[in-house]
């Protein structure tokens, strides 16, 4: 099978856009998420979704009657069109790809931030405005501690990784040298 990554961006991309549409980002998000959870639910993967006896329609139908008022008509329908397809178990990754749009459009960015020793909140706040300038985009961050790194951060968000830590400029000076 291929990549859910690659399986869900385009059932994100076109929910997306019909939630944009009618102005309802911030609706389907929740309900995404909702279907999602169910999704991830290790009862509902045994029981439903993987049940060999089960037609792909009436899994369709038990994930539907699950969500119940929680997802309208149209989501229900979305989920219907991913479910045809026999991607019921990428709805996660089409949550999590939906968010990523909506966030881009919002010019909204999450940023992990990995230190060597906890950071306070001025020095977060300083990393914070830092990247909202360069990104020209509104930043949120989520802080951990790593004593492994001997100093710098680590940053990520999405794809991109900036290791600015003094274990991964030792690691690139190793390889200059044994080069």
């Amino acid at each position: 099978m291929a990549e859910l990554s690659t399986v869900a961006r385009p059932y994100a991309k076109a929910a997306f856009e019909f939630a944009a549409e009618r102005q309802a980002l911030e609706d389907w998000s929740g309900m995404l998420t909702t279907v999602a959870r169910v999704v991830e639910d290790d009862d509902m993967r045994r029981r439903v979704l993987g049940n060999p006896r089960l037609s792909g329609a009436q899994k369709v139908d038990a994930l539907v009657e699950i969500c119940g008022d929680a997802v309208t008509d149209e989501v229900a329908n979305f989920v219907r069109q991913v479910g045809r397809k026999n991607r019921l178990t990428a709805l996660p990754a089409i949550a999590e790809q939906f968010e990523l749009l909506k966030a881009q459009q919002e010019k909204r960015m999450e940023v992990d931030i990995v230190s060597a020793f906890p950071l306070d909140d001025a020095q977060q706040d300083k990393l914070a405005s830092a990247l909202a300038k360069r990104l020209n985009r509104e930043i949120s961050i989520t802080t951990q501690v790593d004593a492994s790194l001997l100093g710098g951060v680590i940053l990520r968000t999405g794809d991109t990784v900036i290791d600015g830590s003094v274990r991964g400029r030792l690691n690139r000076l190793h390889e200059a040298l044994s080069a």
